[in-house]
């Protein structure tokens, strides 16, 4: 017997407590968002999977150094037979978030994204302090 996608491959597990199979604990949460980051020199690559989302459906925020990505969709699989009753109607709606702390002198225009196939690619410039610039002071003479 097939089991439906939702209770993944723990659902037998005997050690497991009944609020620690998905949908309760997160197993289904995990697996969307996952995520890859590439050290590429001067920058770094974040590849992440979001399937079944599109390219309107996630939002990517950067503010005090911290770098978001947010997801949300809803879908409706509305399917009737000849005189108009429901045979199956399915509805899922969700979101989810990653975070990552990409430094505080990361400016937005630095970062660079685009969505391919339900794979997000974010280019993320290293953090470098950028250099204070010394002022040369000059002590008045009185006199």
């Amino acid at each position: 017997m097939l089991l439906p996608s939702i209770f993944g491959d723990r659902f037998f597990d005997d050690d497991d407590d009944f609020m620690d199979f998905p949908p309760f604990r997160g197993h289904v949460e995990n697996a969307l968002m996952k995520s890859d980051v590439k050290d590429s020199g001067d920058h770094f690559e974040l590849d992440m999977d979001l399937p079944g989302f599109n390219k309107e459906d996630v939002k990517i925020q950067l503010k005090e150094g911290v770098l978001t990505v947010e997801a949300t969709t809803s879908k409706s699989n509305d399917e009737k037979d000849d005189d108009g009753k429901y045979i199956r109607r399915e509805r899922f709606q969700g979101s989810c978030t990653r975070s990552f702390f990409v430094g505080k002198n990361v400016e937005q225009d630095d970062i660079k994204a685009r969505f391919d196939k339900g794979v997000l690619k974010i280019s993320v410039p290293k953090d470098n302090p950028k250099p204070e610039i010394e002022e040369n002071k000059y002590i008045a003479i009185e006199g």
